[in-house]
């Protein structure tokens, strides 16, 4: 499926399309602008901060792996939304250059659901914990808009469903909360199994290679 179907499938779905477009050439970002995509999810700071200034005003930009604390200052002002939260010391450290900028930072929660401990993110019985936490809860430089997870990299296309479900699961318990007013966002959902996401609750996918072949 090229672009134009995945992003048409995206748009019947009702689901955001993030597109991959860490270590991929200007050339190639600007096909898919000019084909009217405008969110691209980046993974290192020094990349993203060298491909804005050479896209289009109106391009989106999201950080959607992992990042370091020292890194948040650079990259905070030119952020729509930053996927990969996973430490309180990365949401403390994203709060703190928030309040010296004067803005409210958009996050995503990143929950740790696969099989791989190389894989970041809260285990879901701390982050059930921490998300009732006052503190956060009344944290005005922070706008918690959701989870985010990646799946276990197997063939096994029922364990991947399995953990997407999971997470969806502890989306709808959260957002039962009523305690968090932009919790709508759950980013789940790569190349390899996008579509399994989007059956099991993703409104955010985020697609690379298909995208750029």
């Amino acid at each position: 499926m090229n672009y134009t179907g995945i992003k048409g499938f995206c748009e019947q779905k009702q689901v955001t399309l993030v597109a991959v477009s860490k270590t991929q050439p200007i050339d190639k970002i600007n096909i898919l602008y000019k084909s009217g995509q405008r969110i691209f999810g980046e993974n290192r700071p020094q990349e993203l901060l060298s491909k804005i200034p050479q896209m289009p005003i109106d391009c989106i930009w999201h950080i959607i792996g992992n990042l370091q604390s020292n890194k948040v200052k650079s990259i905070l002002p030119f952020v729509d939304l930053i996927h990969s939260v996973s430490s309180l010391k990365l949401f403390q450290e994203i709060t703190k250059q928030a309040e010296i900028l004067g803005i409210q930072a958009k996050v995503l929660l990143q929950v740790h659901i696969a099989e791989e401990e190389s894989k970041s993110g809260f285990e879901v019985e701390e982050l059930l914990e921490y998300i009732n936490n006052k503190q956060l809860i009344e944290n005005k430089s922070i706008s918690i808009n959701g989870l985010m997870g990646m799946a276990t990299f197997t063939e096994n296309t029922d364990q991947i469903r399995s953990e997407f479900k999971g997470l969806n699961e502890l989306f709808v318990k959260i957002q039962n909360l009523k305690v968090y007013n932009n919790f709508n966002t759950l980013s789940m959902g790569m190349s390899g199994d996008y579509q399994i996401a989007i059956e099991e609750g993703a409104t955010m996918v985020r697609i690379g290679s298909l995208l750029f072949q």
